[in-house]
């Protein structure tokens, strides 16, 4: 009997991944798959009148231990992924599919639901139970339970496509990352590059067995080599090696992905009766239709773009004046802007990096979440890890109770996606009197130490530490009754508040003093520093907030109107134009390694990491005006924010927390917009 259909007797019920063996995982899925339609069955057979508790509750604590299993397997296809593991991941992800679909479209399971739902009025549901119910009723409805039988089918048909065409595109951007590499042999074309990237960059030739330095399409090793070496025509190589990913004649273009992925959610969107895949998907979300949606975007974009062709005016008249460069390229807006940086602020990431040693930033973190929330961190070793790199966490309330299992993965490799994100193996629910504490992970692509330094993070590092330490902090601190209404199970552009909002503590003198110490001597970062970073802090914020809107502006093209996309490059320079600042890259496209939309779940919901920072800007004023420690509102920010997970409409759980609907007006003027 395999580990994974069994109860896990391990320490806080962790997953034993050392324990777990690739072969059992596909009849693992099989064997719980069974177990959870015996459990649907039972709901759809009884004998009872349909309540609340044996219909709508009795769902949501359904299929508990395939939940379990799919989180395992998936983030592990995530953070730690083989030829193996993705086989399997084809295989699998269709039995899921259709297990998902076989509830969605049972047709006696949605009567069931259906007379709950009908007689809400006299039931006497709490706010949690009322969304739950609301949920699970739109559930079905949204899914397909009042179509006809031959549309159920086509529907059924449409979602074993799209998930399936999902995994590949992922995997396809994967292999494309994993192949690309850069060998460097002759030292004077590193110039410019700090000496950390370059011991990394050794490091990693090493090895592989070859003399000299190599770089990869990995962040860590991307990101200082195009910001900082000075051969203009190796930035250029990289950069494009790095915007075709998924965009060459090979086995691995994603192109015809894309443009199937795009036909199918708007097929789907029109089966189950929405315009588009845009209007069904923003029917549950905070911004509610894609009108509202372009409003929101082309009202930002209004007011920085202004800003943004002045920035990038001053960028090039930078370059120009510096290297005789006529023309700006992609490839050199990393480059002169750390240069233009430097000489405005006199402010270089090389110079902060000693102090952001990633052990002291962890800490920092943890430290703030101990002032504002009264939780405390424990690295513990005797829960099993899936690689050595993995840190593992015990987090304790103010009375030592068990808040959460932390686990922390930080650096680059073979078998891990590219990017930062938080997930989770367990979730935090409550039934039969326990509650159950939540398993959280962040993921992330950091620097990695050297043979001769610890790993020392940019500032950039830092705030997508933080950033990601919001997520986690979103599941850790989940107080509810329901397992589907947990954690960061809330509206899609309600669930980067609490990360975004945590980066603000980066910028502050008072919470930098307690992390930002020079991992030699010790020295807390001097206060020069501080305000440099501050000040920085709006830099070039225009040309970042188009960016960030063009990301959004592409994502609603693809997914708020029905058309036939012939070239997926013209498509999208077309999306696009209006934020274009730099001339545009023949080999390069964007769309087809564009992983939010087309592999996670940000298909037509990219804006909402504007849509939150208008929420951040407005959350962290509120902190600012009361002292960003204050217990007071932290403890407001706990119980209406982070603890309720979705179990509440998000706009009335600001306004619990916040006393009023938020004002974008914090955000144009901390963006320096207005």
């Amino acid at each position: 009997m395999s580990i994974l259909t069994q109860v896990f007797e391990t320490k806080h019920n962790t997953a034993p991944f050392s324990k777990i063996k690739i072969e059992e995982y596909l009849n693992a899925f099989q064997q719980n798959i069974e177990k959870a339609r015996d459990e649907i069955d039972a709901i759809i057979n009884s004998t009872e009148t349909p309540t609340f508790e044996n219909t709508i509750e009795a769902l949501d604590y359904s299929g508990q231990e395939l939940d379990r299993l799919s989180s395992i397997f998936f983030n592990l296809n995530s953070a730690e992924t083989s030829d193996e593991m993705q086989k399997i991941a084809q295989e699998v992800t269709p039995l899921i599919t259709e297990f998902g679909n076989d509830i969605a479209l049972n047709e006696d399971l949605f009567k069931r639901v259906k007379a709950v739902y009908d007689d809400r009025t006299n039931l006497k549901l709490s706010t949690e139970q009322a969304t739950l119910l609301d949920k699970k009723y739109k559930g079905f409805a949204r899914n397909g339970a009042l179509l006809s039988e031959d549309k159920k089918t086509r529907l059924r048909e449409i979602d074993t496509e799209l998930a399936k065409l999902s995994l590949t595109f992922g995997e396809n951007v994967l292999a494309e990352t994993n192949n690309y590499q850069l060998h460097i042999t002759n030292e004077s074309d590193l110039k410019g590059l700090p000496e950390g990237a370059k011991e990394a960059a050794a490091d990693l030739a090493k090895s592989k067995n070859v003399e000299g330095w190599i770089f990869t399409l990995d962040f860590p090793s991307y990101v200082p080599f195009v910001t900082y070496i000075d051969n203009r025509e190796l930035r250029k190589e990289l950069a494009i090696a790095y915007g075709k990913k998924s965009f060459q004649n090979n086995d691995f273009n994603n192109e015809e992905i894309v443009k199937k992925i795009v036909a199918l959610r708007h097929e789907r969107a029109n089966l189950l009766g929405y315009e588009t895949h845009a209007h069904f998907v923003l029917e549950e979300r905070m911004a509610q239709s894609p009108t509202k949606v372009l409003s929101f975007l082309n009202d930002i974009l209004e007011k920085a773009k202004p800003a943004a062709k002045r920035e990038f005016e001053q960028l090039s008249n930078f370059a120009k004046e510096l290297d005789g460069i006529e023309k700006l390229e992609k490839w050199d807006g990393a480059y002169y802007s750390e240069k233009l940086k430097q000489k405005l602020f006199n402010l270089d990431d090389e110079v902060l990096k000693p102090y952001f040693k990633l052990e002291n930033v962890l800490n920092g973190a943890f430290t703030v979440a101990e002032k504002l929330f009264g939780i405390t961190f424990h690295e513990v070793f005797d829960i099993d890890k899936y690689h050595p790199d993995v840190q593992t966490f015990e987090v304790l309330d103010e009375n030592k109770n068990l808040v959460a299992i932390f686990y922390a993965d930080f650096f680059p490799r073979k078998g891990k996606r590219n990017g930062a994100w938080m997930t989770s193996f367990k979730p935090q629910y409550i039934k039969g009197g326990t509650n159950e504490r939540p398993h959280v992970s962040n993921v992330c692509n950091f620097t990695p130490p050297t043979s001769t330094k610890p790993s020392l993070l940019t500032f950039n590092e830092v705030t997508t530490l933080f950033h990601e330490f919001g997520h986690g902090l979103h599941g850790m601190l989940a107080n509810t009754t329901y397992p589907s209404l947990s954690g960061t199970s809330v509206f899609w552009d309600f669930v980067e508040l609490p990360s975004q909002v945590m980066e603000n503590w980066c910028y502050e003198p008072e919470a930098l003093a307690l992390f930002a110490k020079h991992y030699e001597t010790g020295e807390i970062i001097p206060q020069e520093y501080v305000e440099k970073i501050k000040e920085s802090a709006s830099f070039l914020e225009g040309m970042a907030t188009l960016r960030q809107l063009s990301f959004g502006l592409l994502d609603m093209e693809y997914h708020g109107k029905n058309q036939a996309i012939e070239n997926v490059k013209a498509f999208e320079k077309q999306a696009m134009g209006d934020t274009s600042l730099y001339p545009d890259v023949a080999e390069n496209c964007m769309s087809v390694s564009f992983s939010h939309i087309f592999q996670g779940g940000y298909s037509s919901g990219y804006y909402s990491y504007k849509w939150a920072e208008v929420l951040d800007a407005d959350a962290f004023a509120y902190f600012q005006e009361n002292g960003i420690f204050n217990r007071e509102i932290a403890t407001k920010f706990k119980d209406n924010i982070l603890s309720k997970g979705g179990t509440e409409h998000p706009m009335e759980l600001y306004k619990k927390f916040r006393g009023q609907e938020p004002k974008p007006d914090a955000l144009l003027k901390r963006a320096g917009l207005i």
